[in-house]
Protein backbone atom coordinates (compact mmCIF):
# COMPACT_ATOMS: atom_id res chain seq x y z
CA UNK A 1 0.00 0.00 0.00
CA UNK A 2 1.12 3.54 -0.69
CA UNK A 3 0.62 6.06 2.29
CA UNK A 4 1.89 9.05 0.11
CA UNK A 5 -0.93 11.68 0.74
CA UNK A 6 -1.47 10.58 4.70
CA UNK A 7 2.07 10.96 5.23
CA UNK A 8 1.73 14.46 3.62
CA UNK A 9 -1.29 15.35 5.39
CA UNK A 10 0.04 14.48 8.42
CA UNK A 11 2.89 16.76 7.63
CA UNK A 12 0.77 19.17 7.72
CA UNK A 13 -0.93 18.57 10.52
CA UNK A 14 1.86 18.86 12.80
CA UNK A 15 2.81 22.53 12.34
CA UNK A 16 -1.11 23.19 13.35
CA UNK A 17 -2.17 20.49 15.77
CA UNK A 18 -0.92 18.79 18.74
CA UNK A 19 0.89 15.89 17.86
CA UNK A 20 -0.99 15.77 14.30
CA UNK A 21 -4.15 14.81 15.77
CA UNK A 22 -7.33 16.09 17.38
CA UNK A 23 -7.52 12.38 19.81
CA UNK A 24 -4.53 11.16 21.49
CA UNK A 25 -5.86 7.49 20.06
CA UNK A 26 -5.28 8.61 16.66
CA UNK A 27 -1.36 8.94 17.05
CA UNK A 28 -0.56 5.36 15.11
CA UNK A 29 2.96 4.77 14.02
CA UNK A 30 4.65 6.07 11.58
CA UNK A 31 1.85 8.25 11.21
CA UNK A 32 -1.53 7.74 10.77
CA UNK A 33 -3.44 6.82 7.48
CA UNK A 34 -6.44 9.95 6.93
CA UNK A 35 -9.24 8.84 5.77
CA UNK A 36 -11.52 10.82 2.73
CA UNK A 37 -14.76 8.57 2.88
CA UNK A 38 -16.44 5.72 4.58
CA UNK A 39 -18.29 3.12 2.73
CA UNK A 40 -20.61 0.40 4.21
CA UNK A 41 -18.51 -1.62 6.32
CA UNK A 42 -15.26 -0.63 4.87
CA UNK A 43 -13.14 2.93 4.62
CA UNK A 44 -11.29 4.76 1.79
CA UNK A 45 -8.04 6.39 2.79
CA UNK A 46 -6.83 9.61 1.18
CA UNK A 47 -4.38 7.78 -1.05
CA UNK A 48 -7.25 5.24 -2.26
CA UNK A 49 -6.38 2.30 0.15
CA UNK A 50 -9.92 0.52 1.14
CA UNK A 51 -10.08 -1.27 4.75
CA UNK A 52 -12.19 -3.46 6.54
CA UNK A 53 -13.49 -1.52 9.54
CA UNK A 54 -13.64 -2.44 13.08
CA UNK A 55 -12.97 0.93 14.36
CA UNK A 56 -16.45 1.85 13.94
CA UNK A 57 -15.43 5.18 14.85
CA UNK A 58 -14.90 4.01 19.10
CA UNK A 59 -18.33 2.10 18.75
CA UNK A 60 -21.33 4.60 17.45
CA UNK A 61 -21.60 3.24 13.75
CA UNK A 62 -24.07 0.51 14.67
CA UNK A 63 -24.81 0.49 10.88
CA UNK A 64 -21.48 1.22 9.56
CA UNK A 65 -20.52 4.29 7.43
CA UNK A 66 -23.89 3.83 5.38
CA UNK A 67 -27.14 5.14 7.28
CA UNK A 68 -30.48 3.38 6.81
CA UNK A 69 -32.94 5.04 4.74
CA UNK A 70 -35.09 6.79 7.34
CA UNK A 71 -31.85 7.58 9.40
CA UNK A 72 -30.57 9.95 6.17
CA UNK A 73 -33.89 11.12 5.33
CA UNK A 74 -34.22 12.37 9.38
CA UNK A 75 -30.62 13.91 9.03
CA UNK A 76 -31.31 15.38 5.96
CA UNK A 77 -34.43 16.97 6.29
CA UNK A 78 -33.37 18.29 9.76
CA UNK A 79 -29.99 19.64 8.75
CA UNK A 80 -31.94 21.80 6.09
CA UNK A 81 -34.32 23.39 8.23
CA UNK A 82 -31.56 25.12 10.41
CA UNK A 83 -28.63 24.28 12.40
CA UNK A 84 -29.86 24.42 15.68
CA UNK A 85 -32.36 26.79 17.35
CA UNK A 86 -31.12 27.38 21.19
CA UNK A 87 -35.13 26.08 22.38
CA UNK A 88 -36.24 22.62 22.52
CA UNK A 89 -37.73 20.58 20.10
CA UNK A 90 -40.29 17.66 19.78
CA UNK A 91 -37.44 14.87 18.45
CA UNK A 92 -35.72 15.38 21.61
CA UNK A 93 -38.80 13.96 23.54
CA UNK A 94 -39.36 11.57 20.84
CA UNK A 95 -35.91 10.07 21.52
CA UNK A 96 -35.74 10.84 25.50
CA UNK A 97 -39.33 8.46 25.68
CA UNK A 98 -37.59 6.04 23.38
CA UNK A 99 -34.67 5.55 25.62
CA UNK A 100 -36.82 5.44 28.76
CA UNK A 101 -39.28 2.95 27.11
CA UNK A 102 -36.30 0.56 26.82
CA UNK A 103 -33.50 0.99 29.53
CA UNK A 104 -34.24 -0.49 32.60
CA UNK A 105 -32.84 2.18 34.71
CA UNK A 106 -34.06 5.25 33.01
CA UNK A 107 -37.08 7.12 33.99
CA UNK A 108 -35.73 10.56 32.65
CA UNK A 109 -33.15 11.71 30.29
CA UNK A 110 -30.64 14.95 30.04
CA UNK A 111 -29.12 14.76 26.81
CA UNK A 112 -25.48 16.35 26.38
CA UNK A 113 -23.37 16.80 23.81
CA UNK A 114 -19.99 13.69 24.82
CA UNK A 115 -19.46 11.02 26.69
CA UNK A 116 -17.13 12.96 28.68
CA UNK A 117 -20.03 15.40 29.43
CA UNK A 118 -22.11 13.22 30.16
CA UNK A 119 -19.90 11.84 32.83
CA UNK A 120 -18.72 14.86 34.34
CA UNK A 121 -22.22 15.90 34.32
CA UNK A 122 -23.42 12.31 36.34
CA UNK A 123 -20.33 12.64 39.08
CA UNK A 124 -21.69 16.39 39.47
CA UNK A 125 -25.38 15.27 39.97
CA UNK A 126 -24.34 12.20 42.71
CA UNK A 127 -22.39 14.78 44.75
CA UNK A 128 -25.39 17.48 44.71
CA UNK A 129 -28.20 14.55 45.54
CA UNK A 130 -26.13 12.94 48.59
CA UNK A 131 -24.57 15.78 50.02
CA UNK A 132 -20.94 14.14 49.95
CA UNK A 133 -18.12 14.52 47.82
CA UNK A 134 -15.96 10.90 46.81
CA UNK A 135 -16.65 8.95 44.21
CA UNK A 136 -15.09 5.07 43.83
CA UNK A 137 -14.05 4.21 40.12
CA UNK A 138 -12.33 1.02 39.04
CA UNK A 139 -8.74 1.31 37.92
CA UNK A 140 -8.12 1.00 34.31
CA UNK A 141 -12.42 2.31 33.61
CA UNK A 142 -12.06 4.92 31.51
CA UNK A 143 -15.11 7.62 31.82
CA UNK A 144 -13.49 10.81 29.59
CA UNK A 145 -11.63 13.65 30.12
CA UNK A 146 -12.47 14.67 33.31
CA UNK A 147 -10.55 15.61 36.16
CA UNK A 148 -12.38 13.48 38.54
CA UNK A 149 -11.84 10.19 36.96
CA UNK A 150 -8.46 11.02 35.26
CA UNK A 151 -6.86 8.85 38.59
CA UNK A 152 -4.62 6.64 39.03
CA UNK A 153 -3.38 4.09 42.18
CA UNK A 154 -4.87 2.68 44.74
CA UNK A 155 -7.52 3.26 47.01
CA UNK A 156 -4.86 4.28 49.98
CA UNK A 157 -2.83 6.60 47.47
CA UNK A 158 -4.86 7.65 44.09
CA UNK A 159 -2.60 10.86 42.32
CA UNK A 160 -3.87 12.46 39.01
CA UNK A 161 -3.08 10.74 35.59
CA UNK A 162 -2.31 13.20 34.62
CA UNK A 163 -0.53 16.82 34.76
CA UNK A 164 -2.47 19.92 34.68
CA UNK A 165 -5.16 18.11 37.22
CA UNK A 166 -4.51 19.52 40.93
CA UNK A 167 -3.97 16.97 43.72
CA UNK A 168 -6.79 17.78 45.77
CA UNK A 169 -9.10 16.04 42.97
CA UNK A 170 -8.05 13.12 43.46
CA UNK A 171 -8.21 13.57 47.23
CA UNK A 172 -11.86 12.73 46.28
CA UNK A 173 -11.90 9.54 44.13
CA UNK A 174 -11.06 5.80 45.44
CA UNK A 175 -9.98 3.88 42.38
CA UNK A 176 -10.46 -0.36 43.23
CA UNK A 177 -9.23 -3.14 41.18
CA UNK A 178 -12.82 -4.40 38.84
CA UNK A 179 -13.86 -7.68 39.88
CA UNK A 180 -12.49 -6.92 43.29
CA UNK A 181 -15.39 -7.68 46.19
CA UNK A 182 -13.21 -7.75 48.92
CA UNK A 183 -12.00 -4.38 47.93
CA UNK A 184 -15.08 -2.50 47.34
CA UNK A 185 -16.61 -4.06 50.80
CA UNK A 186 -12.97 -2.59 52.59
CA UNK A 187 -13.49 0.94 51.11
CA UNK A 188 -17.30 1.04 51.99
CA UNK A 189 -16.22 -0.38 55.53
CA UNK A 190 -13.71 2.83 55.79
CA UNK A 191 -15.30 5.76 53.94
CA UNK A 192 -19.38 4.43 53.80
CA UNK A 193 -20.66 7.35 54.87
CA UNK A 194 -18.63 9.75 52.67
CA UNK A 195 -19.17 8.03 48.94
CA UNK A 196 -21.42 9.67 46.58
CA UNK A 197 -21.67 6.79 43.84
CA UNK A 198 -19.34 4.02 42.53
CA UNK A 199 -18.87 4.84 38.89
CA UNK A 200 -18.01 1.22 36.26
CA UNK A 201 -18.51 0.47 32.72
CA UNK A 202 -20.62 -2.39 32.91
CA UNK A 203 -18.08 -3.94 31.08
CA UNK A 204 -14.15 -2.22 30.78
CA UNK A 205 -14.70 -1.36 27.41
CA UNK A 206 -11.22 0.87 27.12
CA UNK A 207 -9.39 -1.25 28.58
CA UNK A 208 -9.36 -4.31 26.55
CA UNK A 209 -12.34 -5.84 27.18
CA UNK A 210 -13.07 -7.16 30.57
CA UNK A 211 -16.15 -8.87 31.59
CA UNK A 212 -17.16 -8.65 35.11
CA UNK A 213 -17.11 -11.92 37.44
CA UNK A 214 -20.46 -13.60 38.25
CA UNK A 215 -22.10 -11.78 41.35
CA UNK A 216 -19.61 -8.77 41.00
CA UNK A 217 -22.27 -5.69 39.77
CA UNK A 218 -24.98 -7.28 41.94
CA UNK A 219 -22.40 -6.98 45.38
CA UNK A 220 -21.74 -3.30 43.89
CA UNK A 221 -25.67 -2.62 44.20
CA UNK A 222 -26.24 -4.31 47.44
CA UNK A 223 -23.33 -2.01 48.83
CA UNK A 224 -24.22 1.51 47.32
CA UNK A 225 -28.03 0.56 48.30
CA UNK A 226 -26.87 -0.20 52.25
CA UNK A 227 -25.33 2.83 52.58
CA UNK A 228 -26.91 5.67 50.31
CA UNK A 229 -24.40 5.74 47.86
CA UNK A 230 -25.78 6.21 43.83
CA UNK A 231 -24.72 3.26 41.42
CA UNK A 232 -23.72 4.70 38.03
CA UNK A 233 -23.24 2.80 35.05
CA UNK A 234 -21.07 4.13 32.23
CA UNK A 235 -22.49 2.73 29.17
CA UNK A 236 -20.84 5.16 26.35
CA UNK A 237 -19.50 2.50 24.93
CA UNK A 238 -22.27 -0.82 25.72
CA UNK A 239 -25.00 1.24 25.85
CA UNK A 240 -27.44 -0.30 23.04
CA UNK A 241 -24.45 -2.18 21.53
CA UNK A 242 -24.48 -5.04 24.41
CA UNK A 243 -27.23 -5.83 25.67
CA UNK A 244 -29.52 -4.53 22.31
CA UNK A 245 -32.18 -1.93 23.37
CA UNK A 246 -31.87 -2.72 26.98
CA UNK A 247 -27.97 -2.33 27.12
CA UNK A 248 -25.27 -4.47 29.06
CA UNK A 249 -27.70 -3.41 32.31
CA UNK A 250 -30.80 -4.86 30.92
CA UNK A 251 -28.21 -7.91 29.83
CA UNK A 252 -26.73 -8.66 33.39
CA UNK A 253 -29.81 -8.10 35.02
CA UNK A 254 -28.52 -5.58 37.30
CA UNK A 255 -30.31 -1.50 37.57
CA UNK A 256 -28.09 1.18 38.11
CA UNK A 257 -29.30 4.37 39.80
CA UNK A 258 -27.72 6.75 37.01
CA UNK A 259 -26.70 5.47 33.78
CA UNK A 260 -24.58 7.54 31.09
CA UNK A 261 -24.49 7.39 27.52
CA UNK A 262 -22.74 8.44 24.22
CA UNK A 263 -22.23 7.16 20.90
CA UNK A 264 -24.82 5.24 19.55
CA UNK A 265 -27.64 6.89 21.54
CA UNK A 266 -26.66 10.17 18.57
CA UNK A 267 -27.21 7.52 15.64
CA UNK A 268 -23.34 8.30 15.05
CA UNK A 269 -23.17 11.93 15.83
CA UNK A 270 -22.47 13.79 18.90
CA UNK A 271 -23.66 13.30 21.92
CA UNK A 272 -24.21 11.87 25.33
CA UNK A 273 -26.89 11.35 27.84
CA UNK A 274 -27.42 11.20 31.35
CA UNK A 275 -30.02 8.53 32.67
CA UNK A 276 -32.07 7.64 35.97
CA UNK A 277 -34.16 7.66 38.41
CA UNK A 278 -36.84 10.65 38.17
CA UNK A 279 -35.61 11.68 41.71
CA UNK A 280 -32.69 11.87 41.00
CA UNK A 281 -32.16 13.49 37.96
CA UNK A 282 -34.57 15.83 38.86
CA UNK A 283 -31.81 17.71 40.72
CA UNK A 284 -30.58 19.26 37.48
CA UNK A 285 -31.28 22.95 36.54
CA UNK A 286 -34.22 24.12 36.28
CA UNK A 287 -35.84 21.24 38.27
CA UNK A 288 -33.65 21.25 41.44
CA UNK A 289 -30.24 22.78 42.16
CA UNK A 290 -27.47 20.94 40.29
CA UNK A 291 -26.29 23.19 37.59
CA UNK A 292 -26.30 22.01 34.04
CA UNK A 293 -26.43 23.58 30.83
CA UNK A 294 -24.92 23.13 26.94
CA UNK A 295 -25.33 25.20 24.10
CA UNK A 296 -25.63 22.87 21.60
CA UNK A 297 -27.58 19.66 23.79
CA UNK A 298 -30.64 18.10 22.44
CA UNK A 299 -29.11 19.00 18.64
CA UNK A 300 -31.95 18.57 16.29
CA UNK A 301 -29.56 16.34 14.00
CA UNK A 302 -27.97 14.75 16.66
CA UNK A 303 -31.70 13.80 18.37
CA UNK A 304 -32.84 12.87 15.22
CA UNK A 305 -30.12 10.84 14.14
CA UNK A 306 -30.40 8.73 17.59
CA UNK A 307 -34.40 8.63 17.27
CA UNK A 308 -34.21 7.10 14.03
CA UNK A 309 -31.70 4.85 14.43
CA UNK A 310 -32.76 2.92 17.57
CA UNK A 311 -35.86 2.93 15.69
CA UNK A 312 -34.82 1.10 13.10
CA UNK A 313 -32.90 -1.62 15.55
CA UNK A 314 -36.06 -2.16 17.18
CA UNK A 315 -38.23 -2.35 14.09
CA UNK A 316 -35.28 -4.99 12.06
CA UNK A 317 -33.14 -7.84 13.04
CA UNK A 318 -29.75 -5.17 13.42
CA UNK A 319 -28.82 -6.97 17.19
CA UNK A 320 -29.35 -10.72 15.52
CA UNK A 321 -27.06 -9.52 12.79
CA UNK A 322 -24.24 -8.17 14.47
CA UNK A 323 -24.19 -10.58 17.21
CA UNK A 324 -24.35 -13.23 15.03
CA UNK A 325 -21.14 -12.00 12.98
CA UNK A 326 -19.16 -11.00 15.62
CA UNK A 327 -19.71 -14.63 17.44
CA UNK A 328 -18.42 -15.82 14.23
CA UNK A 329 -15.19 -13.56 14.38
CA UNK A 330 -14.26 -14.66 17.99
CA UNK A 331 -15.21 -18.08 17.26
CA UNK A 332 -13.00 -17.68 14.29
CA UNK A 333 -9.96 -15.94 15.96
CA UNK A 334 -10.03 -18.60 18.96
CA UNK A 335 -9.62 -21.40 16.35
CA UNK A 336 -6.86 -19.27 15.12
CA UNK A 337 -5.57 -18.45 18.36
CA UNK A 338 -5.52 -22.39 19.95
CA UNK A 339 -3.51 -23.20 16.51
CA UNK A 340 -0.82 -20.52 16.08
CA UNK A 341 -0.33 -18.45 19.25
CA UNK A 342 -2.27 -19.90 22.15
CA UNK A 343 -0.91 -17.67 25.05
CA UNK A 344 -3.48 -14.80 23.17
CA UNK A 345 -7.02 -15.01 23.97
CA UNK A 346 -9.99 -13.49 22.54
CA UNK A 347 -12.85 -11.40 24.75
CA UNK A 348 -15.95 -10.17 23.73
CA UNK A 349 -19.47 -10.25 23.85
CA UNK A 350 -22.39 -9.34 21.67
CA UNK A 351 -21.29 -6.84 18.83
CA UNK A 352 -17.71 -6.51 20.76
CA UNK A 353 -14.40 -8.54 20.60
CA UNK A 354 -10.34 -8.01 20.87
CA UNK A 355 -7.95 -10.49 21.02
CA UNK A 356 -5.51 -9.87 23.83
CA UNK A 357 -1.97 -10.83 23.63
CA UNK A 358 -1.61 -12.18 26.98
CA UNK A 359 1.86 -13.47 27.65
CA UNK A 360 0.91 -16.64 29.97
CA UNK A 361 -1.47 -19.12 29.29
CA UNK A 362 -5.02 -18.68 27.60
CA UNK A 363 -6.59 -16.43 30.32
CA UNK A 364 -8.88 -14.30 29.94
CA UNK A 365 -8.38 -10.78 32.04
CA UNK A 366 -10.46 -10.06 35.05
CA UNK A 367 -9.12 -6.32 35.68
CA UNK A 368 -6.87 -3.55 33.79
CA UNK A 369 -3.45 -4.58 35.10
CA UNK A 370 -3.90 -8.01 33.55
CA UNK A 371 -4.55 -6.37 30.28
CA UNK A 372 -1.61 -3.89 31.24
CA UNK A 373 0.45 -6.73 31.97
CA UNK A 374 -0.12 -7.91 28.06
CA UNK A 375 2.24 -7.63 25.31
CA UNK A 376 1.08 -4.12 24.20
CA UNK A 377 4.08 -3.46 22.53
CA UNK A 378 3.38 -6.03 20.02
CA UNK A 379 0.12 -5.19 19.49
CA UNK A 380 0.87 -1.74 18.56
CA UNK A 381 4.58 -2.09 16.08
CA UNK A 382 3.81 -5.42 14.45
CA UNK A 383 0.20 -6.82 14.80
CA UNK A 384 -1.86 -3.49 13.98
CA UNK A 385 0.70 -2.61 11.22
CA UNK A 386 0.56 -6.31 9.52
CA UNK A 387 -3.52 -6.53 9.45
CA UNK A 388 -3.27 -2.58 7.96
CA UNK A 389 -1.57 -4.10 5.72
CA UNK A 390 -4.03 -6.76 4.71
CA UNK A 391 -6.69 -4.03 4.81
CA UNK A 392 -7.53 -4.52 8.33
CA UNK A 393 -8.58 -1.45 10.49
CA UNK A 394 -8.19 -2.33 13.98
CA UNK A 395 -7.79 0.10 17.04
CA UNK A 396 -4.50 0.98 17.02
CA UNK A 397 -3.56 -0.17 20.57
CA UNK A 398 -3.94 -3.54 22.84
CA UNK A 399 -6.76 -0.96 25.13
CA UNK A 400 -9.75 0.17 23.10
CA UNK A 401 -12.39 -2.52 22.02
CA UNK A 402 -13.83 -3.48 18.03
CA UNK A 403 -17.04 -3.45 16.79
CA UNK A 404 -18.72 -5.34 14.13
CA UNK A 405 -21.60 -3.48 12.44
CA UNK A 406 -24.86 -3.82 10.41
CA UNK A 407 -23.08 -3.37 7.22
CA UNK A 408 -20.44 -6.26 7.81
CA UNK A 409 -21.14 -9.07 6.08
CA UNK A 410 -20.30 -13.29 6.26
CA UNK A 411 -17.55 -12.51 3.18
CA UNK A 412 -16.18 -9.96 5.29
CA UNK A 413 -15.52 -12.22 8.21
CA UNK A 414 -13.69 -14.34 6.55
CA UNK A 415 -11.52 -12.08 4.98
CA UNK A 416 -10.86 -10.97 8.21
CA UNK A 417 -10.30 -14.29 9.62
CA UNK A 418 -7.62 -15.21 6.79
CA UNK A 419 -5.85 -12.22 7.53
CA UNK A 420 -5.27 -12.99 11.15
CA UNK A 421 -4.37 -16.06 9.76
CA UNK A 422 -1.38 -14.91 8.12
CA UNK A 423 -0.70 -11.84 10.98
CA UNK A 424 -0.57 -14.17 13.32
Amino acid sequence: MRHDESRALYDRALSVIPGGVNSSVRATRPYPFFIERGDGAHVVDADGNRYLDYVMGYGPLLYGHDMPDPVRAAVQSYASEGPMYGAPTEVEVDLAEFVARHVPSVEMIRFVNSGTEATVSAVRLARGYTDRDKIVVMQGGYHGAQESTLVEGSFDHAEPSSPGIPSSFAEHTIPVPFNDVAAAERVFEEHGDEIAAVLTEPILGNTGIVHPDDGYHERLRELTEAHGSLLIFDEVITGFRVGGLQCAQGKFGVTPDVTTFGKIVGGGFPVGAIGGKAEILEQFTPAGDVFQSGTFSGHPVTMAAGYESLTYAAENDVYDHVNHLAERLREGISDIVADQAPSYTVVGTDSMFKTIFTREGHVAPRNAADVADAETERWERIFWQEMTERGIFLTANQFESQFVSYAHTDEDIEETLEAYKEAL
